[in-house]
């Protein structure tokens, strides 16, 4: 114990010592600094602060991504919904298998569900009304499906009651929808998502319903195609959101490629702030394209999905697949800027075997499923849909 007291006191006047040279030597270099600040160029110093500031700003900037997809016509027919049918219901899941992993890819993951979900209780039905199980609701969640758009021909099939059941199934099943509501004060509540701290909003918009007539005084249940209504909700999404992304229901059935009216009124939309465009109706692919807008931003329009799933087969009608692009956010001390990039296009293919055993495969795969010339087909479709990118 003593040795160790002993030791303990040396130690404690090496420090001493150590702390009197110290400060001596703090003494000397505050002497030293004291001068050569007295003596510095005003230069110097500015370089100081710019260096300062300079890191300051670069601290500030960072980038957000994520990345956003869609698939086209949900479309359930009788043939569809009865190789579904169980003992106590409806299964859809297996329909969806093969392309489960590839549509989990996206972040956020849109679907234009076509036909309304009023369920048994509305009488499940085929073309020209349709009416189709709540089940096909459960398939699209737990294959990646994020958010339906229903607004289209198919809306008002079931005239209002059917619209409005639908939507309360689309609640009970946890989907957001847009593009049909059940008040005005839905309607005019922008639908908006966030994605890795980046804020979409969803817009969706048809140009008629079959010839079935909207009841007088609920426009709000359908979105029809108005130029100076979706004007306006495109400019307060705008001011709500860093990303607009419109679901569109336009276009002539079965042609491959977007008409003049389509181009004009895409390129109208992009200019008023419409980011990103998926349209629906054609129930072939049309297209996928760049278009610059007046104020210099670039939008994405892919002119048409055409059907993911449905009964309709051969002339393309059973090819769809699912587009996907990348959205950036760049924050700086100027503010936030948005750039959409890698735009891509997975083609799908809706096998049966006689109406049977109805599957949506992988188009590059589709020969193991009945599709002799799958791999023409495959490149056939990605040149079709992506010509316009390059």
């Amino acid at each position: 114990m003593r040795q160790n007291r002993k030791k303990r006191r040396k130690s404690g006047l090496w420090i001493s010592r150590v702390l009197t040279l110290s400060l001596i030597s703090l003494s000397l270099v505050l002497l030293v600094n004291m001068y050569e600040k007295a003596n510095a160029s005003p230069i110097q110093h500015q370089d100081k602060s710019v260096s300062i500031r300079a890191l300051a700003i670069e601290a500030k900037k960072y980038e957000q991504r994520t990345t956003l997809g869609a698939i086209g016509d949900i479309l359930i027919h009788d043939w569809v919904y009865q190789d579904a049918q169980t003992n106590n219901g409806y299964d859809f899941h297996p329909m969806f298998d093969h392309v489960k992993n590839t549509l989990s890819q996206p972040d956020l993951l849109l679907a234009n569900q076509e036909t309304i979900l009023g369920g048994v209780e509305l009488g499940i039905s085929s073309y020209p009304m349709f009416n189709s199980p709540t089940e096909i609701g459960n398939a699209l969640i737990d294959s990646g499906v994020d958010i339906v758009s229903t607004a289209n021909n198919h809306s008002l099939d079931k005239r209002e009651k059917g619209l409005l059941t639908s939507l309360q199934n689309l609640d009970k099943l946890g989907i957001p929808s847009v593009g049909t509501y059940s008040s005005q004060e839905d309607q005019q509540t922008l639908t908006t998502v966030v994605s890795n701290g980046i804020t979409i909003a969803y817009l969706s918009y048809t140009y008629g319903t079959n010839g079935m007539p909207i009841p007088d005084g609920k426009d709000y249940l359908v979105n029809l195609i108005d130029k100076e209504a979706m004007k306006n909700e495109i400019h307060r999404a705008r001011e709500a959101a860093d990303v607009v992304v419109m679901s569109l229901h336009w276009g002539n059935e079965y042609q491959r490629f977007p008409t003049d009216e389509q181009e004009e009124l895409g390129q109208f939309l992009v200019d008023e702030g419409v980011d990103i465009l998926f349209g629906h109706h054609p129930h072939v692919l049309q297209p996928m394209s760049w278009v610059d807008s007046k104020d210099g931003r670039q939008a994405l329009i892919v002119y048409s999905l055409g059907n993911f799933l449905s009964g309709q087969m051969r002339d393309y009608k059973d090819i769809g697949g699912m587009a996907t692009v990348t959205v950036t956010k760049e924050v700086n001390s100027d503010g936030a800027s948005i750039r959409l990039s890698n735009p891509t296009f997975f083609p799908t293919y809706v096998s049966n075997q006689g109406l049977h055993n109805y599957r949506i495969v992988p188009l590059q795969e589709a020969k193991n499923y009945g599709l002799q010339d799958a791999e023409d087909k495959y490149n056939e479709i990605i040149e079709h849909m992506t010509s316009n990118l390059n």
